[in-house]
């Protein structure tokens, strides 16, 4: 029954342990800064701690795929849980007691490094064991059971925990939620990579995560990925700040906000099947992009014609969540653009996610105060139409050569 609706039975266990991995993790998204805030820290404090926490999430994102291609994916996952552990003990233990950020910095950037290496090592292993006609529905399981425990159980945990158990107590409860999911994920999960994708370590493998951009295609890829995840971590920079012209308060906005990920969990699912049916590049270049763009207008032109009108801008930006999700199948493509080196192709992906979360706030702050929430959101809307554009070149070696990668279906 798993396999019939394109969930691997041979990664379950993987995929259960990472929902508890990412609970873990998710616990203290929507509240660390202001907890530290609060106790005194100052701002620009708080905010060079997520900076550099930041910055060391893209860099384990980066290395995670070379790192599986050469060690295999459970060392890798692995080393996000001591990454976890080792970053937690020192974060919560040494420095939040005394608000200590030369204690805090380097640990909470240490903690930054698990749950790349262990979520995104999981990806890759998914690549590698799951059957290529049902992979886009594969990895849309992925981005299920990722974004359920980051973005919906570990909040809401965290919302019922919270005034009972207090921030502290909590986030020691986050390192038994990672540690419970990474024994179901690396050791109850009997799934094993075949042989021939694991590669000799070496100096030279692990800069093929650099050497491989200069293939056209898999820089093209890192372009468009870069697009994929914009307007997600751009929207929440100044959108509150637009719709509070309208009238709408910040609860409003965070109940609409979270709407559109619950939304968001459902539609990966979709449009993984999706996908596998009509096209990967088919859903990431209408769906993804086209779609996605006059959306993002849509999210400027509600307000403008509604005014305050909750219900209408929910169903609005939930349109953001469905459209967001078009993406999904570029997770299965991209390492079949370099099949003879799927993991340092997965790195350039992760990379692009990562530059995503750069590039959203920084076009948001260049250009909010000159053109407004209009001009950002049509710059963004260019974007994605660009992303569509660049999309029908990401063409496998197999096509490239005139051979038919899955048959009836163009990938």
């Amino acid at each position: 029954m798993l396999d019939r609706i394109g969930l691997p039975s041979n990664l379950l266990w993987g995929y259960i342990g990472l929902t508890l991995f990412m609970v873990g993790d998710g616990l203290e998204q929507a509240w660390i800064s202001l907890y530290l805030v609060g106790r005194g820290l100052q701002v620009s404090d708080a905010s060079f701690l997520l900076t550099f926490y930041g910055i060391t999430v893209t860099l384990a994102a980066w290395l995670s795929g070379v790192l599986v291609q050469t060690l295999g994916p459970r060392k890798v996952m692995l080393y996000g849980l001591l990454a976890f552990v080792v970053g937690s003990i020192g974060f919560i233990g040494l420095g939040m007691p005394t608000l200590n950020m030369e204690v805090m910095i380097p640990f909470y950037a240490i903690r930054g490094l698990g749950y790349p290496l262990f979520a995104y090592s999981f990806l890759i292993w998914i690549n590698y064991s799951s059957p290529l006609e049902k992979r886009a529905t594969a990895v849309g399981w992925f981005w299920f059971t990722f974004s359920l425990g980051l973005s919906v159980m570990g909040p809401y945990f965290s919302s019922l925990a919270l005034p009972v158990m207090g921030q502290i107590n909590v986030l020691w409860m986050g390192c038994g939620f990672v540690i419970i999911g990474s024994v179901l994920a690396i050791y109850v999960n009997k799934d094993k990579v075949p042989a021939d994708e694991i590669h000799p370590f070496s100096m030279a493998e692990l800069l093929t995560c650099i050497t491989i951009l200069k293939r056209p295609r898999i820089a093209t890829g890192l372009v468009v990925k870069s697009i994929n995840g914009i307007a997600q971590y751009g929207l929440a920079v100044f959108l509150p700040i637009y719709l509070a012209k309208f009238g709408y308060s910040q609860t409003e906005w965070l109940h609409m906000w979270s709407a559109v990920f619950v939304v968001a969990i459902f539609a990966n699912l979709f449009f993984g099947f999706f996908g596998d049916k009509f096209g990967w590049r088919n859903t990431i270049m209408w769906i993804g992009g086209v779609c996605y763009a006059i959306v993002l207008m849509l999210v400027w032109l509600t307000p403008q014609y509604a005014g305050h009108n909750v219900y209408l801008m929910t169903f609005v930006l939930c349109l953001c969540g469905v459209t967001m999700a078009g993406y999904v199948p570029l997770s299965a493509l991209f390492p079949l653009l370099a099949p003879d080196n799927k993991g340092a192709a997965m790195s350039v992906l992760n990379l692009g996610a990562g530059l995503g979360a750069f590039l959203a706030p920084a076009i948001a702050g260049l250009f909010y105060a000159q053109l407004g929430a209009g001009g950002v959101l049509a710059i963004y809307a260019g974007l994605y139409i660009l992303s569509a554009i660049l999309t029908p070149f990401l063409k496998t070696p197999d096509e490239i050569e005139g051979q038919v990668v899955l048959k009836g279906k163009t990938v």
